[in-house]
């Protein structure tokens, strides 16, 4: 399927988008990890436009996307942001995948809004407030100071997991985004802070009637699978897989391999969902 870049200027941010439109079929939403773009998306959302419409977007302060009028970059302004979008391209409810930071839009949204997601797979993140406050704040204080030049190793052991570190398969991937990691400016460090300081999101899924995946990657050097677990136990409806061989990019590093989990999730929950629908009709 071929996918058509496009915008859409939200009240609060421009955005920019990639869809891929199949007739009566679902959506599907990608929403990327911190520092990356849509493009870690990229053989992940060719796979799943064989069977649905699929979006993905560049977040705030991302990728093509602009800058935020109301200077937020709290996990909040996040999860609005694809609220939003959601709402204005009047394509749900969706099937919300999102990575890392994208995860935690989708909890959120499973959360607090229903009406607007069918589902929600959380790859690589977590519910928690941030474990590991001490060694991120660092790496925030030095992106505030000097952009991402001297943390770049440091970043790619966090987004990837051992096998990708080393495989000459993703070389070129590896390489690609230690260069872009290399080359961040020091603005990135509001939307990294934004992501270190959050609040817990675990308390709200306890009442979440949105079918909820927890897609954890083995290696995850960030988010261990015992957070995805946590996710799972927690929502009414969770289901918890673990990818071997992936890290924290799961999507990116494993596409085959998460796609394959999706398409054993999706349409179960996608089946329960319609079913859902055509009660309340």
């Amino acid at each position: 399927m071929t996918f058509t870049d496009a915008f859409i200027d939200l009240p609060r941010v421009r955005l920019a988008y990639a869809i891929s439109a199949r007739p009566n079929t679902q959506t599907v939403v990608l929403a990327h990890s911190l520092f990356m773009d849509r493009g870690m998306f990229r053989d992940l959302a060719a796979l799943l436009a064989e069977d649905y419409s699929v979006i993905a977007y560049d977040a705030r302060a991302h990728g093509a996307s602009g800058q935020p009028n109301d200077n937020r970059y709290d996990v909040d302004a996040f999860y609005d942001d694809a609220a939003a979008l959601i709402e204005a391209l009047n394509v749900g409810p969706v099937h919300f995948v999102g990575n890392s930071m994208g995860g935690f839009a989708a909890l959120r949204l499973a959360a607090r809004r229903p009406d607007l997601v069918r589902s929600a797979a959380a790859l690589g993140s977590s519910a928690d407030a941030e474990g590991n406050v001490e060694a991120f704040g660092g790496i925030v204080a030095h992106l505030r100071a000097n952009g991402g030049a001297g943390v770049e190793d440091v970043l790619m052991h966090v987004f990837f997991g051992d096998d990708s570190l080393t495989s000459d398969i993703i070389a070129p991937v590896r390489e690609y985004w230690r260069q872009r990691f290399k080359d961040m400016p020091a603005s990135v460090a509001a939307s990294a802070a934004g992501v270190v300081y959050r609040s817990a999101i675990l308390p709200e899924l306890r009442r979440c009637e949105v079918p909820v995946l927890a897609l954890a990657g083995a290696q995850d050097h960030a988010y261990a699978p015992p957070l995805s677990e946590a996710i799972a136990r927690t929502a009414p409806r969770g289901t918890c897989m673990v990818i071997q061989g992936a890290g924290h990019s799961v999507a990116m590093e494993k596409p085959a391999e998460t796609y394959a989990a999706l398409k054993s999730w999706l349409p179960s929950v996608a089946s329960l969902a319609t079913s859902s629908d055509e009660a309340v009709a």
